[in-house]
Formats: structure tokens, sequence, C-alpha cells
């Protein structure tokens, strides 16, 4: 697990951000060497006991970050903080734990005191990260996890080194010419003039315009142009025939035009429809976020109490089996009383051990949940992000495409004479990109 550690004071601050309610459960595990009972105490009781040094940074707080993939018990964590105690040469010293858990992951905290009471001086600490470093490793080895890139190559540990694909632009999207060639044979059966071709193409996502050589061409979607002739299957001379001269069509680039004209706003209109979709996914999450939290919330309080009122019976039972009175004399003369509290502490040991397991079970029961409820928001999430990144190229060829089309009859215009640019302008809707 990643290993971060450093030396700090701001008592009141930092007991404030282990028990910030953003997460969704926050647990003291332990708090051990204070006074107080709860964790803002014992922390301000380490800032109390520095006045007596010159010590600025009193406390040392290490979190413990496990791979997101793995589910990590308590008694990894407790080893993982006790090695990192050893390491650090805080044995002995008042410590607090936190977990924490949000987001379907669970991490802890552990703060120490770095001062030594009973010499009032703090505790040295040298090349912390390095011991921590070590011992991270240390444990992704032992748990068989697998090793960030940065652990193992130093070049790779900012996250900002990696590269991405260049976006190309304008790429032609494959299309089963059968569709294109049935639709085109289609759209001329059911037409006897211009006009009427014109609108069955159009019903088809194609539009008649003016070829450069080819005569009668249609136009799909993306621009592309299809011979008429040809895939209708007949010859030129026919098709000139039922439509007539080819003058009063737009050319290639007029259609062009008029189609990212009306693709771009279409573009617009399914990208905002995504994001509503996207909103109101967001917001059903977290509605099932917070029931899930307050459900699971409820049923480790629940837990809790039962385990308090069976370790109150369980040490009631116990604590019955020391006789009163002179038979508890003669027990203690023979040896037996002795006997009775080493079997007791064993037995309260093994409670708590099966106490801390059933805890785990919940708790890792409780992430599992959690984390389906996260995989299936972030499932829905990609496909909408790559629906979104998809009509924004889609939009921005189109956007391309104007242009594209646009430029040669503002070049035309501008060689031609002044009566002939007034009218090359007044035909046409120019979008220039200063």
């Amino acid at each position: 697990m990643i290993l971060v550690g450093n030396q700090r004071s701001g008592a009141r601050d930092l007991a404030a951000h282990l028990l910030k309610d953003e997460n969704e459960h926050v647990s003291v595990y332990e708090l051990r060497g204070f006074v107080a009972n709860d964790l803002t105490g014992a922390l301000r009781e380490v800032e109390a006991v520095s006045r007596g040094t010159r010590c600025k940074q009193y406390l040392f707080s290490l979190s413990l970050n496990p791979p997101p993939s793995e589910q990590v018990r308590t008694e990894a964590f407790e080893a993982a903080i006790n090695r990192a105690e050893d390491r650090l040469g805080l044995n002995g010293q008042p410590r607090a734990v936190v977990f924490h858990e949000k987001e379907g992951r669970r991490h802890a905290h552990a703060v120490w005191s770095r001062i030594d009471a009973e010499q009032m001086k703090a505790v040295q600490l040298s090349f912390t990260r390095t011991k921590l470093q070590e011992l991270s490793r240390e444990l992704y080895l032992e748990h068989g996890w697998e090793m960030p890139q940065g652990m193992t190559d130093r070049t790779r540990r900012d996250p900002r080194n990696f590269s991405l694909d260049e976006w190309q632009q304008c790429q032609r999207r494959g299309r089963d010419p059968r569709e294109i060639k049935a639709a085109i044979q289609d759209a001329w059966a059911m037409s006897d003039s211009k006009d009427a071709l014109a609108h069955a193409l159009e019903e088809r996502g194609f539009q008649l315009a003016r070829g450069d050589r080819r005569g009668f061409v249609a136009l799909d979607h993306n621009g592309e142009p299809y011979s008429i002739a040809k895939y209708a299957g007949i010859k030129t001379k026919e098709v000139h025939n039922r439509l007539g001269q080819d003058s009063e069509l737009p050319s290639v680039d007029d259609a062009k035009d008029h189609i990212a004209r009306g693709m771009i706003p279409a573009m617009e209109r399914l990208r905002r429809e995504v994001q509503h979709k996207d909103h109101a996914e967001k917001e059903a999450f977290e509605t099932q976020r917070q029931a899930l939290t307050q459900r699971q919330r409820a049923e480790r309080e629940l837990m809790r109490r039962q385990h308090e009122a069976r370790h109150w019976e369980e040490a009631r039972q116990r604590q019955s089996r020391f006789r009163p009175g002179l038979k508890g004399i003669w027990d203690h003369l023979r040896g037996e009383h002795r006997r009775i509290t080493e079997q007791n502490m064993r037995e309260a040991y093994d409670c708590h051990l099966r106490d801390r397991a059933q805890r785990d079970g919940l708790i890792l029961r409780h992430l599992d949940q959690r984390n389906a409820l996260s995989d299936k928001r972030d499932q829905e999430r990609k496909r909408l992000e790559e629906i979104q990144r998809h009509l924004l190229a889609e939009q921005q060829r189109y956007e391309a495409m104007r242009m594209a089309s646009s430029r040669p009859a503002f070049e035309k215009a501008l060689t031609c004479s002044p009566d002939c640019y007034h009218s090359e302008v007044e035909s046409r809707t120019f979008m220039i990109d200063v």
C-alpha cells in the first residue's frame, strides 16, 4: 500500500480533517496513550504537552492507501502501522488510528505524538520518506499486489508522462456500398422529375447536387458524392433526359455547406440531450449512494451495539468464575486465581479477534456493495462520455466541411469583377475565421 507521512502541527485542524463528514464512513479505531477518549481531545492533548518543549511540529501523520482493486482487512492495516512505527522510531508513542471509506475504497490514517513525555523532547525523525517507500515496496511484494509503475521506474512517477493519439479530422466514414446503391436506385425508381428525385434522396439522407464531371450526384450526410448514373445503374443520357439541365442545382460545395448547416445544430441538440441524461444519471446515483450509506451506517451501529452488549455479558460471565470470601483467598493461595485470570485474558482476546473479524466481514460486504454501485455509474458515465466525444468530433468535422465548402466560392469572388463579386457575395453566406 502507498504510505505517505509528514511531520505537522495543527491538532485541531488535523482532527477536523480526519473526522470530516465528506467520507461515507469514519471510524476512530484506536486511541493509545491518551487521557482523552475522543480524537480531538487526544490531539489537543499532544499540543498541550508540546508547549513544554520547543518542538513546533509535534505530530507525525501517516496515510495508508491500499491498491484500489484490493480489499484489505483491519489486521493488515494494523501490521503495516506497527511496522511503520518501528521503522520511524515511534515505538510506544501515543497513537491514534482512523479508518475512512469513500467511493467504495477503504484507507487508514495513523497519527503519532512526537513528544517523549518522560524526557520532554521530540523524537528525532530522519529519512522518513525513504523508510516509508521501502516499507511500501515490501508490503506490495508480500501481499502479491501489482506494484505501481512509479515504484519500479522513477521516470514514470509523474502521471502526466503519457501520450495521446492525435485526433484525425475529416475521416471518411465507412458505409456499405450496397446500402448506398439500393437507396439511390429506390429514389430513382419512384421519381419522375428533378424535384421528386431531390425529395426522395433527401428522405434517404442524401442531397442532389451538380457534380464537376459526373453530372448529377448525391451527397450523403458526410459530404461524400456518389454519381446518380453509376449507382442507379443507368446511362448518363437517360439521367439528363429525365432531370434536364443541372444548372439550377447547387454545386457540391454549396451542398456540403447546406449539409453542414443542418448537421451542426443537430449535433448540438444531441450533445445537450447527452448532458441532460448524464445529469439525471448523476442525481440518481447520488440518491442511491446516500441511501446505501445510511443503510450501511445503521447496520454498523446495530453490530456495534450487539458487540457491546455481548462484550459486557461475556465479561460478567468471566468475572463470575472468581469465588468470593474465604474461597477466593484459598484460590489465591493455591494459584487458581491466576489460572482463571490467564484463561479470562485468553478468552477476552479471542472474543476481540472474533468481533474484529465480524466487523471486517461487514465492512468488506459494504465495500462490495459500494463498488458495485460505483461500477454501474462508471460504465454509464464512460458510455455517455464516449457518445459526447463522438458527437463533438462530428460537429467539428461539419464545421470544417462548412469552412472548406465556402472557401472556393470566396476565392472566386475575389478574382471576378466588382459586379460579379457583389452577385457572388449576395448568393452565398460565407463564414470567415479571423
